[in-house]
């Protein structure tokens, strides 16, 4: 029972020394004046692959920043996709809709998706966001002011997170105690090492040049985590990274009910664990001893008490710091049974499902 606790309390209490450190340091988008020359030289690119529910509110938004060009690329949809891609290009001149070709084999979806649209993008610096990205005024001039003053060859940014069902809500702020208190983002800055990157798939901007230095997404065909690995590379060839919290210039609400969760977070799970499946559960295990059992633990021992504490203060204090209200802290007891769910079914089914297509 010793030996588990102080465990627990170790798992726990390195995290919450990275998350203060990154609740001072790690930066949020900022507005910035308008470039209008920067903007027309930009190609604000999206993939989208059954987004009729997001590309009503997202689009438009998109389309107001003021970008050279919007290209969207429909990736087979099977819903109402087409038609309101044909509606709103019909409006705006600047929206270029392509009709993305077959999947070939060895690609993950996305990525095939994302190396059309850098071929087909005519901007200089090439920005991919996702569909369900929502971006509100002002969040391209501080995407590109970043660019620029830091020097930036890709800035990448996280959105907050928009949660509504009970099942978001317990799973999805998991994203932000990950990035908060697993990466410390000093040390991203100042080192070089290409373990020490991150990238996340809902925005990455580009200088079209750095891009094809480092292959473009046919560098990472087959990879379902393409935005770390391409993070890594990008940082192994010497460019320089940019990481922003979005809030409150970009929010995003990634999946609608547990079935969403449980495909989104599965097609995942076993590749953030470095594809280990030892590894993979080790991390469930130690995740429901210091946020889930610690509680029953509790009546036979208060000492595990603090490592409840321990576990509602990084919830909140994430929570604070992308953005939101922390007014699901308690739940967090219930994410590590969310993540034993979602890792027991990446671990016993046969390859990765997500939007319609498997991949081993």
């Amino acid at each position: 029972m010793t030996a588990a606790w102080a465990l627990a309390l170790a798992f726990l209490g390195v995290q919450l020394v990275v998350l203060v450190v990154n609740a001072v340091s790690f930066p949020h988008l900022r507005r910035a004046p308008a470039d209008r020359a920067q903007r027309r030289r930009t190609s604000l690119l999206v993939p989208a692959r059954d987004e009729a529910l997001n590309l009503p509110e997202t689009l438009p938004a998109l389309l107001a920043q003021g970008a050279g060009e919007v290209v969207v690329l429909d990736d087979g949809s099977s819903d109402a996709t087409a038609a309101i891609l044909a509606a709103l290009a019909a409006l705006h001149p600047e929206l270029r809709v392509l009709t993305g070709r077959p999947l070939p084999a060895g690609w993950v979806g996305k990525n095939w998706a994302c190396a059309q649209l850098a071929s087909a993008a005519r901007g200089e610096v090439l920005v991919f966001t996702d569909a369900d990205v929502r971006w509100h005024p002002g969040a391209l001039d501080a995407v590109l002011g970043v660019l620029q003053d830091a020097g930036a060859d890709l800035v990448t940014a996280w959105p907050r997170q928009r949660t509504v069902g009970l099942a978001e809500r317990i799973a999805v702020p998991q994203l932000d105690l990950l990035l908060l208190g697993g990466l410390p983002w000093p040390l991203v800055a100042a080192l070089p090492h290409a373990s020490l990157a991150a990238a996340n798939g809902q925005l990455m901007a580009w200088r079209r040049d750095a891009y094809l230095r480092v292959g473009g997404h046919g560098s990472v065909r087959a990879e379902l985590l393409e935005d770390m690995a391409l993070a890594r590379r990008a940082k192994g060839l010497g460019l320089r990274l940019a990481l922003r919290l979005g809030a409150p210039l970009l929010e995003t609400r990634m999946y609608r009910s547990w079935r969403d969760v449980l495909e989104g977070f599965g097609k995942n799970v076993l590749a953030a664990a470095g594809g280990r499946r030892a590894a993979l559960a080790a991390v469930v295990g130690l995740n429901l001893l210091a946020h889930t059992l610690c509680w029953p633990l509790a009546l036979l021992d208060p000492r595990w008490l603090a490592v409840g504490a321990l576990s509602l203060g990084l919830r909140y204090l994430s929570e604070r710091k992308a953005g939101r209200e922390p007014r699901d802290t308690p739940l967090q007891a219930l994410a590590p049974l969310a993540l034993a769910v979602i890792a027991g079914r990446a671990l016993t089914h046969g390859g990765v499902v997500w939007k319609a297509r498997r991949y081993p």
